[in-house]
């Protein structure tokens, strides 16, 4: 099975340098669906004070960053995150997901998102996980779609990405949707 070729674990300081090599390699691929990032983003030290951060605001219950990685090789080949974690009446949290430009299209998306919602609902607690795609891209919309989100509506200039507000479809999966999928019953 596919989802035992890959593993999602939270990074490390370790990983910080193969993170960078990550970011690197795909810059011009992710551009198109990313903000613009300055050049410090690129950078050993840049890498080292993102996962600081994220590290920090993991502990804070604010997010869940992970590494995707091929078991095998231990290869970084993505990034996935479920950010703005929300408690309360809410519940929820938002997914970001990227796979390196060599990886694409071998199902490690989709795998990542499961993972990340499991993560959501059992580890976190949470009742929904949200995501907005831009419409023009198929592809990432054909993963969240397969991992059984559904589509709440559009958001007109909802991010800004690559210098440009770009409209988003956005698309959601709660627990009952979950249920419904696993075992047909609300």
């Amino acid at each position: 099975m596919k989802d035992q070729i890959i593993e999602l674990r939270h990074f490390t300081m370790e990983d910080a340098a193969e993170l960078l090599a990550y970011k690197i390699r795909n810059r011009a691929f992710l551009q198109p669906f990313e903000p613009i990032r300055n050049e410090l983003h690129y950078t050993l030290e840049g890498t080292r004070l993102e996962l600081a951060s994220d590290e920090q605001n993991q502990i804070s219950g604010l997010c869940a960053i992970f590494g995707v990685f091929i078991k095998e090789s231990r290869e970084l080949v993505g990034r996935a995150a479920l950010t703005g974690i929300a408690g309360g009446a809410f519940l929820n949290a938002y997914l970001g997901y990227a796979i390196d430009q060599a990886h694409n299209g071998k199902g490690f998306a989709t795998i990542a998102v499961n993972h990340c919602v499991r993560y959501a609902f059992e580890q976190l607690g949470l009742h929904r996980v949200q995501a907005g795609v831009m419409p023009h891209n198929k592809a990432s919309l054909r993963v969240l779609e397969n991992a059984g989100f559904r589509e709440e509506g559009l958001a007109k200039h909802y991010l800004r990405i690559n210098g440009r507000w770009e409209d988003h479809v956005l698309l959601a999966i709660t627990q009952e949707d979950v249920r419904v999928r696993n075992d047909g019953q609300p």
